[in-house]
């Protein structure tokens, strides 16, 4: 039996749609109702609070811990969704052998610095309240249950994200946006790719302990993002390039607005820093330990998520 945490988010749901599809006995750990098309078995639990933790590891071999926070009105409820949640789970894992998968993120480490692509032997220097949350996460996650695998997505994109759809919909519209005026490169990963992943590292026995980077192997610049996604959508996108201290302004901005209305949205200052950055990882190590390549290049990965935004009516063009 598979846990899965974080079942209904982004992520999750592509997950849950394997291990369905795959046979698997699976069960989804959820706060609230999932959604009807939701065809697994549920428990209703609170990582924050540890309620109903026992119930919902009764009987499973296997936890894939994708429940997380990625935006947050104030920073201590990142230490509390990612790294407190994360150490109750923990706590509530039975004393015999079971195969925990904790999905952390690049944000742990940090970006790269010197035109050197990170590595997990890299030391890690998170800049964010996000990813110093996500780092104490993983140091809870070694510490209470050393044979775990830490997996580290960096950019994860594909249909059901609500990321990558706030920077494609100006493109439909004829324009991209662009803090500043160098090149940037990020590694990324196709959710469905992810998923396979993840599994990877489920599975595979001498994994245990480890840690991975799991990324396509040829990082995205923003602008290949923006012309490929142009092209597919029949656009010419002009670039308007923002000063960086005009979107940090935006970017408090967006924090008041999300104080006022006391939901937090995905735009931030730390946000406007992070997009200065270059994030590119190497992703050696799963292709030798776990078998594992992220194969879904730019354009077909792009192609799908935008056919499902099309036909979903998030996006028109």
């Amino acid at each position: 039996m598979i846990l899965v945490t974080g079942g209904t988010g982004f992520i999750g749901r592509h997950l849950l749609e394997k291990l369905v599809s795959s046979g698997c006995a699976v069960r989804a750990l959820v706060r609230r109702q999932p959604p009807p098309q939701l065809a697994v078995e549920t428990v209703h639990a609170d990582l924050v609070t540890g309620e109903g933790l026992e119930k919902a590891l009764e009987g499973a071999d296997t936890v894939i811990h994708l429940a997380g926070i990625t935006k947050a009105l104030r920073p201590e409820d990142y230490y509390q969704g990612n790294a407190r949640a994360t150490e109750n789970l923990a706590r509530a894992l039975p004393e015999h052998e079971i195969r925990l998968v904790h999905v952390s993120s690049l944000a742990a480490v940090g970006p790269s610095t010197g035109g050197k692509v990170v590595t997990e032997d890299t030391e890690p220097h998170p800049f964010t309240h996000y990813g110093r949350s996500k780092l104490e996460a993983e140091r809870v996650v070694r510490a209470l249950r050393p044979d775990a695998v830490i997996v580290r997505p960096p950019v994860v994109y594909g249909p059901r994200d609500t990321g990558l759809l706030a920077v494609l919909r100006p493109i439909a519209r004829g324009f991209s946006l662009a803090i500043g005026g160098s090149e940037r490169f990020y590694s990324v990963v196709f959710v469905k790719d992810l998923v396979e992943g993840l599994l990877a590292a489920a599975r595979e026995q001498h994994a245990a302990g480890r840690t991975y980077f799991l990324a396509h192997p040829e990082p995205m610049s923003w602008s290949s993002l923006i012309s490929t996604a142009g092209r597919l959508m029949g656009r010419s996108p002009a670039v308007l390039r923002v000063p960086p201290v005009v979107a940090r302004a935006v970017g408090y901005g967006a924090e008041v607005w999300s104080q006022v209305t006391r939901k937090p949205g995905i735009v931030s200052r730390e946000k406007v820093d992070e997009a200065q950055c270059t994030w590119t990882c190497d992703p050696a190590r799963a292709a030798a330990e776990l078998g594992f390549e992220a194969r879904t290049p730019l354009e077909t990965g792009l192609a799908e998520t935008l056919a499902w935004y099309k036909e979903a009516g998030w996006l028109k063009y």
